[in-house]
């Protein structure tokens, strides 16, 4: 009751007061920054790891424990990390005390990053590194699909020309495109072939990664113009791959196509069937009987659809086989 008392004793000073108010609280809340969320302090920093074609368990086993070992001896105020391994991925989540200082923790996380990969399997790439922050959610997702183009080519067009015109809008941040295949030439090695002409798998590797090389050779001063001068021993097509020369004996030469095929590694089509494991000529139907009509039924799902989804990778000779009896 005391502020009512006071009211009617100085009834003049509450009414400016109230003027006051009426005045000031449109600016104030015209003036007041608005966000989705507000700045909020939670230092966690995310790893994320990518080998292609490797297993969730070896992902684990071979990087991502080692990995998170070495965290905890060289990245200080660490209250807890937590990891998830899937095919091809792995992300750390490394979670820090509240007083950390956490451009000193981000850069201690590069370092050790940096320094894995060297003692993780030959061909891991150095990871992501994301600082986390609660506001960053994503407020728009978009997802690609296309009728007759394959996960290869939606990849292609998200990372390459979407991702670039997106790039544009001013405080965008993108993510590269999750889902979709990397375009990948693969090499089928034929194993009694090699056996037979007294080679490794490993003399193919060496032949394609020593004559599969661009180098700069520096330039060639012709009269009044110097002409940049380019040694390109690399194949324009996949085809010419094949044609390589692994070794000569005596006279003859034996070629990449010799022992192995070479070739632009597509996906199987969306919704194949699948089959047994290595050694097995036969597939299972959905209902889980046996298909009859296997082997053709097999050659013309291949000319439509590619090779690199087998489950037995010595599969390809009794492919072309089958491909020929039928």
């Amino acid at each position: 009751m005391w502020i009512v008392r006071l009211a009617l004793r100085r009834p003049y000073t509450f009414v400016v007061m109230a003027l006051l108010i009426l005045i000031l609280g449109p600016l104030v809340i015209y003036n007041t920054p608005t966000d989705v969320f507000p700045d909020i302090n939670i230092p966690v920093i995310s790893v994320v790891w990518s080998y292609t074609g490797l297993s969730a368990d070896e992902m684990a086993s071979r990087i991502v424990v080692s990995y998170e070992r070495g965290l905890t001896a060289t990245v200080n105020d660490i209250e807890h990390i937590e990891s998830q391994s899937l095919n091809g991925l792995g992300v750390v989540k490394i979670y820090f005390h509240p007083n950390v200082r956490l451009e000193m923790a981000l850069a201690q996380v590069t370092a050790i990053s940096q320094a894995a990969v060297r003692t993780d399997p030959p061909g891991t790439t150095p990871p992501f590194i994301i600082t986390y922050d609660a506001s960053s959610v994503p407020i728009l997702q978009l997802a690609l699909s296309g009728k007759n183009l394959s996960e290869q080519q939606l990849n292609d067009l998200g990372a390459n020309f979407i991702r670039s015109q997106l790039a544009t809008v001013q405080g965008a941040v993108l993510p590269n495109p999750y889902g979709g295949k990397q375009r990948q030439v693969q090499v089928d090695l034929d194993i009694a072939a090699l056996q037979a002409k007294g080679l490794s798998p490993n003399d193919v590797v060496s032949a394609i990664g020593s004559q599969n090389v661009i180098l700069p050779s520096g330039t060639v001063k012709i009269g009044a113009f110097e002409n940049d001068v380019e040694l390109n021993s690399s194949p324009r097509t996949i085809k010419e791959l094949n044609d390589l020369p692994i070794k000569t004996v005596g006279t003859n030469t034996i070629y990449i196509r010799d022992v192995a095929h070479v070739r632009d590694a597509v996906s199987l089509c969306a919704g194949r069937r699948q089959w047994r494991g290595p050694g097995s000529r036969h597939r299972r139907m959905p209902d889980g009987s046996v298909d009859p009509h296997f082997p053709g039924k097999l050659a013309q799902h291949i000319d439509h659809c590619g090779f690199d989804s087998f489950v037995d990778p010595d599969f390809t000779d009794r492919v072309e086989r089958d491909r020929r009896n039928h």
